[in-house]
């Protein structure tokens, strides 16, 4: 202990008041005295020479103690000015004792309560009051050593517990106080104490010493244990010193009439001479006698004495009884608290549950905890408050949080993260505000931000606090009225300046008084404290706001018997074999994103039956109660539908059996129909046989989705093979590509988790809206409800029926119910919805939150309005209690057609709906033509009505909402759209109110990029406008310069423009004026498409960085310049310098193929001069028509590359890539019809050129056909070309090839040659196999320009698959390597959100036979494309058993994320699977068997399965 005392006086500085000094204090200061050896230290160490003895000497006693002269001189005269220092120095507010304090709460141990150093106790040292208020007493307990302190501190606490059990008043003596005249009274100095234990052995030890036999267990019993209170420093940081505190309770039940007398052996130590210790003890008598202990039996000269110690003796029986008078005053005080109902009812809101509280929401203030505090706080974890503001600095060390966050999720934060820096939905999505605890340090701890004083902290950190509270407590945060406040004063608060009265008063002002404030402590004492200080602040009397009669186990009970038996149950999910695992709630609540249903759910439940059934029956959603209270006894089962028995039986089977981890099922619905219904049923359904979940939001994060998916399935059984798959039911998504999304990344999760996938370990059930009533085209994978029930179907909902009508009263009202049961018909929708708008105007404004209501629900599937949007709306000024007006009765007798329901969104909100999407139709069609409203109307309400985007919470998702009415158009493969539905319902209806509409949309999105564009849009395509068409495209691209989507716009305005006018010009021939015109137009368009196509390529390869963004590479730009130069040719063709006859015609192709120059035509011209305005314009654009050929060819070859060789990832059609296909087809045969002919019937009879026209012709010809390119010949195999054709582009490259052939021409041949096997195997035009591959050698040896050098490897990795009795290709691996090189050098801007499309598979046959083209594969099935996208996509392509007999099974084994395929050449391959979850959790080496397929990327490995 020594050493330790030592080494914390070296780290700390010295106090310039010696009475502080200890003997190590002393010693330091010694060691560092200039002419002072070491031994001069040691020696007053050794004399135990502290502060107070250094004062009283002089240079004689230190001679006497063995100092020479020297160093006695030197140490008199350091001693001299270190006490004039002190008298010299300022007093400054860090030497200042600090303000009261209270003394820790009487007879209690585990409070929090700590002291700060140097505040004052605000009660004096005093004598018996009441008896039960306890007495003080202060002791500095400074001037002590390691040998005298115990002796002191019994004798102390012996004299004092003598005194108060004789006086029968409750006392505490504290040791660490300081008191006059070396400190101020009641200072708080606090002694380092090493051994706690030793001072309650030692006291109970003194007590049976010193009090008489008879006496000594009622002395025990009285005599508490010492205490030993925690001092802070001034920062509220921990300090190793503490106060020791001793209470005294002398209790009458145990004092009786009894008088203590006591004898003071205390065993003073060593320093006791023999012959005192032989001497009697004495015996003492002591009383309270004002601050101090006095004996009335002390030896005295005097009698009165004894008069005073014999009339003391004589009323100790009136004493005893005033005693016990006290004690029964105070413990009815007590009895008669009703503090634990006030609690129940201010903390729900006055509905005495928490399954039910009128608070949507918590926040919890508190202060420094105390390690004994914690299994009293378990409330807080069941609370799962949305904020917690924290003033420990040491909470997250050992504190609060530390506490909280070993049982449930918490986001830490520091206050600076809720300055509004951006959208305040942007900064609580950030902070995860709704989804975790979001734990606030506001006086440090975290990130290296120290902690603040007391005196210091409003100034330091009290901004940002506000700014915390601020955030907190918007209308778009936290629900309005909704949320509670609770001050959990975990420490007492005694100074005006404490942070946490300041936060009172901030919350108070933010929300307008103290109805949402709720104050906790666990004594009258804090209380008390607590109620003055604020009332000081704020002028505010809090009493009725706070609780603090409770202890805070009491409170802990009370708060946690306000939930339901389900709501404190334990939840579990399947483990296999029948056996169930305990889901832990930080686990659960770790798992944000996701609701899970556990196997136990709803059980103990007290949910109002009525309420629940009754919102689901009106058209609300259904929830898991709704399915729990149809099994319960005297309930008719709940409706299955038709399909529900086909999923369970036969589709969930089926999917299992599946290798791939995630697998999918489509559940299409029309809206309205109970898709969503059937979707939950079979998650009920199946929740003891799958881990079931619900995903919460749409717009979450994926990359976090997978990961708490992959954690559900791994979940307490990370070691176990055999998993519970994971049923995830994903519900509304608008996009197929965002399900695919999902999917690829739970693939990647579970590959980098090592799950194995020998079966399907998890099924997302897509629950999607289909606006046809049937389905187009049927899958294995895809189930598909319609609008129509089954007789079986109609008949259990007329059972229903009357079971409702015999348990509600209101049935007429459940309209959600009803339709279904009358099977959908118009006329019931009709009845119902004519009934309820007969007496809609408006201008009221509940029928116009309606009718905005009604519009975004027809035009935004799912659309809602937040309940804090439609009580500022229409100013019903809620409550915090139960029982205020409730929003539905806002909308009076248009209440029956909403629901409320809970939205995810960046934050968690409640929100209306429209309660049927028929109804929401019918209504707009009401409105529209009974009352005149037009659709128009409403939605310049809905953009002109700013109280709708005030801060209300849901404001994020109503912009959203409206802004997808406005621009999302519906995409076909015939046609795009041009406009969004609603945009073009308004031009329909009412001609010309659209254009203020999307005017009123630039002002209420006037920094939205994509709004601006639609006005682009508008004005030329609807307009005609190009000049108003240009100024909302520049502004357009002046908000959003990088995106290539926003610069298309630019250029189709131009590109617009340029056919508006070409086609509008009916003067033939083209004047010259306009000549130069219509090309100065195209050359500013394909200047525009240019910096579209640039755009496009740094978007793509930015993308494909980021991984998680699976936008496909944007090809506008490409088609646009190709269009733009169709339109050149039509313009040229109406000049009188190229449109005169076929030799006219063939010069434009040479122009404008660049063989020839513009001026050699002029030379040439006979009409020249009559021309020549023509050709000074011609020269003037000569660089764009001379490159117009080449720049068009280049991008149709680079889009049939990119469609050829890239699909999309899951196979699945693209309507706005078949929009663009089609117009691509079209202008190439504009662009054929010019340059893939030679017209000139002279140049024919010209013998010279015979040959070389040949050439040409035959060059043309397969540019005509499109296999002038290795795409264009491998696209022959998907367009169905016939037999004859291809025979014949095989005899036209065989022609190429006897003349002086490109390399590229060389591998083409190659190429045709490989797809003219595959339609024709026994054609003529065939080159024999082997012939093939030695042509294959040939061009291997020659060399490969670098353009050609992708084709060249992928069809010599597909020749060269080793054959049984073939040639071994030792150097395939390398052109493998080298192809994946190539790949990703020529692919690198196009490949993202795209997938390599596999061309051929490796067949059981030889030679030509080996390679199977994708389409015999799709032959094999006769479905159509959906079909085969679905198989192929969930490997259920690979069961068919024609499938299976046309292809090759390979073995091979694992290496890494790899596998090395066997060949039989004894060669081992690297192939990538093309599922890596396929591979993950087998064993380096492990043996696997798989399928084939060639890709530009290289070979993959499909349908991989482990070999036992």
């Amino acid at each position: 202990m020594a050493d330790r005392d030592e080494k914390k006086c070296q780290e700390e500085d010295l106090s310039l008041d010696l009475k502080d000094w200890s003997k190590h204090h002393v010693r330091q200061w010694a060691l560092k005295l200039d002419g002072v050896d070491d031994t001069v230290a040691d020696i007053l160490f050794q004399q135990d020479i502290n502060g107070h003895s250094l004062l009283l000497l002089d240079a004689t006693d230190l001679k006497n103690i063995g100092l020479t002269l020297g160093p006695a001189k030197i140490i008199i005269h350091a001693r001299d000015e270190v006490v004039q220092m002190k008298k010299e120095e300022p007093t400054s507010s860090t030497n200042q004792p600090r303000k009261p304090c209270k003394p820790y709460p009487f007879c209690r141990y585990h409070d929090t309560f700590r002291y700060m150093e140097n505040s004052v106790l605000d009660i004096t040292e005093s004598g018996a009051s009441d008896m039960i208020e306890p007495c003080h007493e202060y002791k500095a307990f400074i001037n002590t050593t390691e040998e005298t302190e115990m002796s002191k501190f019994t004798a102390e606490v012996i004299r004092f517990a003598a005194a108060c059990m004789n006086c029968r008043t409750n006392g505490t003596i504290h040791f660490g106080i300081g008191d006059k005249p070396d400190f101020i009274h009641g200072q708080v100095l606090g002694v380092v104490v090493g051994d706690k234990e030793a001072y309650a052995n030692e006291l109970k030890s003194a007590i049976n010493r010193c009090f008489e036999h008879k006496h000594k267990q009622a002395a025990q019993t009285c005599i508490k244990p010492p205490r030993f209170v925690e001092v802070l420093n001034k920062n509220m940081m921990s300090s190793d010193k503490c106060v020791i505190e001793v209470d005294i309770v002398p209790d009458s039940t145990v004092c009786e009439e009894n008088i203590y007398h006591t004898n003071m052996d205390t065993k003073k130590g060593k320093k006791k001479a023999k012959v005192k210790e032989m001497e009697t003890p004495s015996k003492c008598f002591f009383i309270r006698d004002g601050g101090s202990s006095r004996d009335l039996l002390a030896p005295t000269t005097s009698a009165k004495s004894m008069r005073e110690y014999n009339q003391f003796v004589e009323s100790m029986a009136q004493r005893s009884q005033l005693r016990r008078e006290a004690e029964e005053k105070h413990l009815s005080v007590i009895r008669s608290s009703t503090q634990g109902s006030r609690l129940g009812q201010m903390i729900t809101g006055g509905s005495l549950s928490l399954d039910k509280s009128h608070f949507e929401q918590y926040v919890i203030v508190t202060n420094k905890s105390h390690s004994s505090q914690f299994e009293s706080l378990g409330f807080l974890v069941e609370l799962n408050p949305i904020a917690v503001l924290d003033f420990d600095p040491e909470s997250a060390e050992h504190g609060l949080h530390h506490y909280i966050d070993q049982h449930s999720t918490v986001s830490v934060h520091v206050p600076a993260q809720y300055k509004i820096t951006e959208g305040v939905e942007d900064i609580a999505n950030k902070l995860k505000l709704t989804r975790n605890t979001s734990w606030v340090f506001c006086n440090g701890g975290i990130k290296d931000e120290a902690p603040s004083d007391i005196d210091q902290w409003l100034m330091d950190k009290g901004a940002s606090v506000r700014d915390v509270i601020s955030f907190l407590c918007r209308k778009d945060v936290l629900p309005n009225k909704k949320f509670l406040v609770i001050f959990l004063l975990l420490s007492r608060v005694n100074e005006k300046m404490d942070p946490l009265v300041e936060t009172f008063s901030t919350f108070w002002q933010e929300l307008r008084g103290t109805e949402q404030i709720l104050c906790v402590c666990d004594n009258e004492k804090a209380f008390t404290s607590w109620r003055d200080l604020i009332d000081t602040r704020c002028g505010v009397n809090i009493s009725g706001r706070c609780i603090y009669e409770l202890s805070f186990a009491e409170v802990n009970g009370t708060i946690l018997s306000l939930w339901s038996k389900n709501r404190r149950s334990k939840r579990f999910l399947p483990c296999g074999g029948g056996s169930n695992v305990l889901l832990e709630r930080k686990v659960e609540r770790s798992l944000n994103t996701l609701g899970v249903l556990s196997v136990n759910q709803c059980e103990g439940g007290n949910e109002d039956k009525i309420v629940i059934e009754e919102n689901f029956y009106k058209g609300g959603q259904v929830s898991w109660w709704n399915f729990f209270f149809s099994e319960q006894p005297g309930s008719t089962p709940f409706i299955k539908r038709d399909k529900f028995d086909y999923i369970m039986n036969t589709v969930l089977p089926d999917l299992c059996t599946l290798r791939k981890a995630c697998v999918l099922l489509n559940l299409m619905h029309v809206p309205g129909c109970g898709g969503t219904t059937l979707a939950m049923h079979t998650l009920w359904a199946h929740r003891d046989r799958f881990r079931c979940a619900v995903l919460k939001n749409n717009n979450a994060d994926f990359t976090e989705v997978a990961g708490q998916v992959v954690k559900l399935l791994m979940y307490d059984h990370e070691e176990q093979s055999i998993r519970v798959p994971v049923l995830l039911m994903i519900d509304d998504f608008d996009d197929m590509e965002k399900v695919f999304d999902l999917q690829q990344l739970i693939e990647k999760e579970c590959a980098k988790n090592d799950v194995q996938s020998k079966t399907a370990q998890i099924i997302l059930l897509n629950c999607m809206r289909s606006e046809s009533p049937e389905l187009i085209e049927p899958t294995t994978d895809t189930v598909f409800i319609g609008n129509n029930l089954s007789d079986k179907e109609q008949k259990m909902f007329e059972e229903k029926l009357v079971e409702i009508e015999k348990t509600h009263r209101n049935a007429e009202t459940f309209y959600g119910f009803m339709i279904m049961k009358r099977n959908f018909k118009s006329e019931y929708i009709e009845g119902v919805v004519r009934n309820t708008l007969k007496s809609f105007n408006m201008n009221q404004k509940h029928a116009q939150l309606l009718a905005v209501l009604v519009l975004l629900n027809v035009y935004c599937k799912g659309a809602t309005l937040s309940v804090s949007l439609c009580e500022e709306f229409l100013e019903l000024q809620p409550k915090p209690f139960c029982g205020t007006i409730k929003v539905e009765d806002g909308f009076l007798k248009f209440s029956t057609l909403i629901s409320r329901c809970s939205v995810e969104g960046n934050v968690v909100f409640t929100a209306v709906k429209i309660i049927h999407s028929s109804i929401a139709k019918q209504c707009l069609q009401e409105l529209t033509t009974t009352h005149n409203v037009k659709k128009a109307e409403i939605t310049d309400l809905l953009l002109t009505t700013n109280k709708l985007y005030e801060s209300t919470q849901g404001k994020g998702n109503l912009l959203q909402d409206v802004h997808h009415i406005l621009v999302r158009r519906d995409y076909s493969v015939e046609e795009e759209s041009k406009f969004s539905p609603l945009i073009q319902d308004i031009a329909n209806d009412t001609p010309g109110l659209e254009e203020i509409v999307l005017k009123n949309a630039s002002k209420r999105f006037d920094k939205d990029a994509i709004v601006c564009q639609l006005l682009a849009r508008y004005y030329y395509l609807k307009k005609k406008d190009f000049s108003e068409a240009k100024v909302w495209a520049e502004k357009a691209k002046g908000l959003s310069k990088d995106s290539s989507y926003i610069a298309d716009t630019s250029a189709q305005v131009i590109k617009h423009e340029l056919k508006y006018s070409i086609a509008n010009h009916k003067e033939q021939p083209i004047i010259s004026d306009k000549l130069y015109m219509f090309l100065k137009m195209a050359q500013s368009a394909i200047e525009a498409f240019k910096e579209t196509q640039n755009l496009a390529k740094k978007e793509s390869i930015q993308r494909s960085k980021i991984k998680t963004d699976n936008c496909p590479f944007n090809t506008a730009g490409c088609l646009g310049e190709i269009q733009v130069g169709v339109l050149v040719i039509e313009v040229l063709e109406k000049t009188p310098v190229f449109s005169s006859d076929a030799v006219r015609h063939d010069l434009m192709s040479q122009v404008l193929s660049g063989e020839v120059k513009v001026q050699d035509v002029e030379r040439q011209d006979p009409r020249r001069t009559k021309n020549r305005p023509y050709y000074v314009i011609l020269n003037q654009f000569e660089d764009l028509l001379c490159s117009l050929k080449y720049r068009m060819k280049k991008h149709f070859d680079f889009l049939d590359n990119f469609y050829v060789n890239l699909g999309s990832r899951f196979g699945m059609k693209d309507s706005r890539e078949q929009v663009s296909q089609n117009e691509l087809f079209r202008c190439f045969r504009q662009y054929a019809k010019l340059f893939c002919q030679t017209d000139s019937a002279s140049l024919w009879k010209n013998k010279m050129l015979h040959n070389k026209l040949k050439l040409h012709q035959t060059r043309q010809f397969l540019e005509k056909n499109k296999a002038d390119t290795y795409s264009g010949i491998l696209n022959c195999l998907s367009n169905n070309i016939s037999t004859e054709m291809m025979e014949k582009i095989a005899r036209q490259y065989y022609f190429l090839c006897e003349q002086n052939p490109t390399a590229k021409e060389r591998i083409n041949f190659i190429y045709v040659n490989v797809v003219l096997s595959c339609i024709k195997l026994e054609s003529q035009q065939i080159l024999p196999y082997q012939q093939l591959i030695d042509f294959l050698i040939k061009v291997q040896s020659e060399q490969i320009p670098l353009g050609d050098n992708l084709s060249w490897l992928f069809i010599a990795v597909v020749l060269f698959w080793p054959q049984p009795n073939g040639s071994k290709w030792r150097s395939l691996g390398k052109y493998i390597s080298q192809m994946k090189h190539s790949y990703y050098t020529e692919m690198n801007e196009v490949y993202n959100g795209k997938s390599p499309i596999v061309h051929f598979l490796l067949g059981k046959k030889q030679g030509y036979g080996q390679l199977v083209h994708i389409g015999e594969i799709k032959k094999c099935i006769t479905a159509g494309q959906e079909q085969f996208a679905s198989m192929w996509g969930n490997g259920k392509i690979w069961k068919e058993k024609k499938v299976v007999e046309l292809l090759c099974r390979v073995t091979g084994e694992v290496r890494g994320n790899l596998i090395l395929a066997d060949t039989c050449a004894d060669l081992k391959v690297e192939v990538a699977p093309m599922y890596r979850s396929q591979i993950s959790g087998h064993g380096e080496g492990s043996k696997v068997s798989f399928f084939i397929g060639f890709t530009m990327k290289g070979p993959l490995a499909l349908d991989v399965e482990q070999n036992l």
